[in-house]
């Protein structure tokens, strides 16, 4: 038992030595990588970051004399290092456990990758260490993993002026015909929106009166559904379903966050389209977006139905 908690509190480098099979295998490590993020699911740790500890260990098929002194031929350190940066640079995280799974996924796709051994730790939420540590393995053989192998959406703004007309049904038929797959984005209804002294309080309310705007559309048309995450998103993209945003996750979790001002939700639109790789941005009736880098965008009439 003893030998099992000195295992446990060790480096993970420890548990891959206790565990090893009987195939020899080399180990590239990573030790108390420490960064500053914003992560975690309680309300005192949004807004601000805290240190996270990251030691990582992954076994890796010998390559023995082939290695011929050339850096292309290994994995690198700077794989488990680009691996935890692209993680924390996707989307604010509430769980641990999610960040150490795509940790561990994204070294997984290495084909020298046999074992990823992940711990990361929280070091500022109490008087020691808080954290989790994973444990998986490569199954099979390893697949090829290309980020823009991607669905590029049709991103569509609609104003309230749309969303209560009697055009609403030809404009969602009309642009079904493209075959693209489809995501609305709306505004705020035209009603007054409680007011907050606190700005992330503000900020939160503003978000929840686009989603009960969002809720409007999807009461007037059945094939729009309200969708809040980006994996429904992905899901829906895939299969066929029309998203309408419900913006209140996505923006509070991203790392990046959007830099709309308070009521733009045609600059809020905009931002999302590029964060979904949109293959364009349709806007109606509104006056076209200032700054759209690396969109296209298409302003459409009220009246008449997309083409």
């Amino acid at each position: 038992m003893s030998s099992e908690i000195t295992q446990a509190f060790a480096h993970p480098d420890m548990r891959s030595r206790a565990t090893a099979g009987t195939a020899p295998l080399d180990r590239i490590s990573l030790r108390d990588h420490i960064v500053e993020v914003e992560i975690g699911a309680f309300q005192a740790e949004r807004g601000t970051t805290q240190r996270i500890c990251f030691n990582v260990v992954v076994e890796v098929k010998p390559l023995g004399s082939e290695i011929d002194d050339d850096v292309d031929k290994i994995l690198s350190y700077d794989k488990v290092t680009e691996a935890i940066n692209h993680a924390l640079a996707e989307e604010r995280l509430n769980l641990l456990e999610t960040l150490a799974e795509r940790i561990a996924e994204r070294i997984l796709w290495e084909p020298q990758a046999q074992r990823v051994f992940v711990r990361i730790e929280k070091l500022d939420r109490g008087p020691g260490a808080l954290g989790v540590e994973i444990v998986r393995a490569a199954e099979g053989a390893h697949v090829e993993h290309d980020e823009e192998d991607r669905p590029h959406p049709l991103v569509i703004y609609l104003p309230n002026e749309v969303i209560a007309s009697g055009h609403l049904g030809a404009h969602i038929d009309a642009l079904e015909t493209r075959g693209e797959p489809l995501l609305i984005c709306v505004g705020a209804a035209d009603v007054p929106v409680p007011q907050a002294s606190a700005a992330l309080a503000q900020r939160r309310i503003d978000l929840l009166a686009i989603e009960q705007n969002a809720w409007v559309l999807a009461g007037r048309d059945k094939r729009c559904v309200v969708v809040g995450t980006r994996t429904e998103l992905d899901w829906a993209m895939k299969n066929g379903q029309i998203s309408v945003w419900a913006p209140s996750k996505i923006v509070l979790d991203a790392v990046d966050g959007p830099s709309a001002q308070k009521g733009d939700a045609l600059a809020l639109a905009v931002w999302f389209a590029q964060q979904m790789e949109a293959a364009e941005l349709l806007v109606f009736g509104e006056d076209l977006p200032e700054k759209a880098e690396d969109l296209r965008v298409r302003q459409v009439s009220i009246d008449d139905p997309v083409i």
